[in-house]
């Protein structure tokens, strides 16, 4: 009966730590005004090129992405904007600026067809979500177009009808 209980536990161990370090498909960080502002598209998964002290920084939650937003350099994509706050514990030999250029890693025919669509159609590259997957820091791409003021206010009143429908529904059934 002892093993049993022994095998039971290297069972659940195996399955907690499967996810790289218990982080599993966490967010990190999201762009809320991204909605907002554009009409998103289509979504990509891209990687990003960081180094050690901006990994320790994410892990400690220290990611903001309100500002950023990607371009095409060189045939190349690059992220601009997302703010990663050293940690005080930082490595002193190392000059942290948190708000430097980072290449996103995307496959060549994934960032040929941005590379036309930005160039050609007028799309923007807006990041929507960081987040792990396994116990590698992904960001969530979208191909964009910016909203103009009355579009805005449209989907403001969308929003505010779907709410207020959903509020009358409530107090309908709860009556019933």
């Amino acid at each position: 009966m002892g093993d049993n209980g022994r095998d039971m536990s290297k069972k659940n161990k195996s399955k907690d730590s499967a996810g790289g370090s218990g982080e599993g498909n966490k967010t990190i960080a999201l762009n809320r005004s991204a909605r907002h502002e554009y009409h998103l598209e289509s979504r990509y998964e891209a990687g990003i090129a960081l180094q050690g002290w901006e990994l320790k920084s994410i892990r400690a939650g220290r990611m903001n992405m309100g500002d950023a937003y990607a371009v095409v350099k060189r045939g190349e994509i690059f992220l601009f904007g997302a703010q990663i706050t050293p940690l005080s514990q930082a490595s002193t030999h190392v000059v942290a600026d948190d708000r430097r250029t980072r290449k996103l890693l995307l496959h060549r025919h994934e960032i040929d067809k941005l590379v036309g669509k930005v160039e050609r159609d007028g799309y923007t590259l807006i990041p929507t979500a960081a987040y792990w997957k396994g116990n590698k820091v992904k960001l969530e791409l979208a191909l964009a177009k910016g909203k103009q003021a009355h579009d805005k206010r449209q989907a403001s009143k969308d929003r505010d009808w779907e709410r207020d429908k959903q509020r009358v529904m409530r107090r309908h059934n709860k009556n019933a």
